[in-house]
């Protein structure tokens, strides 16, 4: 990736639009039972197999959408998470949600 480009995405930790975007889609679909447990049960909605969220943000995220942002579950964080790029459609999807 050429520098320029580089410059010009998103940094997650000063935006978190996909994370309170995100009614229905973070679903657990590829992780195994041993990744699951891994995450705290507060965070998640087994029942429905997926992050729980606070109306349409996920439960996992910490700070203020487009000022500072964090991932309570970072670390451990479901498939779905790890496959969202900074840049992507559905981050700039979200980012227009927001006015970011």
């Amino acid at each position: 990736m050429d520098g320029s480009r580089e410059a010009e995405l998103p940094d997650c930790r000063t935006c978190g639009a996909c994370c309170s975007y995100s009614r229905e889609w973070p679903r657990f679909a590829l992780e195994s039972d041993e990744a699951l447990a891994r995450i705290p049960e507060r965070f998640t909605d087994r029942r429905l197999h997926r992050m729980r969220c606070d109306g349409e943000r996920c439960s996992a995220l910490t700070g203020e959408v487009g000022v500072r942002t964090g991932c309570a579950v970072y670390e451990v964080r479901p498939d779905v998470c790890r496959e969202c790029q900074p840049g992507d459609d559905a981050c700039l999807m979200a980012r227009r949600r927001f006015g970011l």
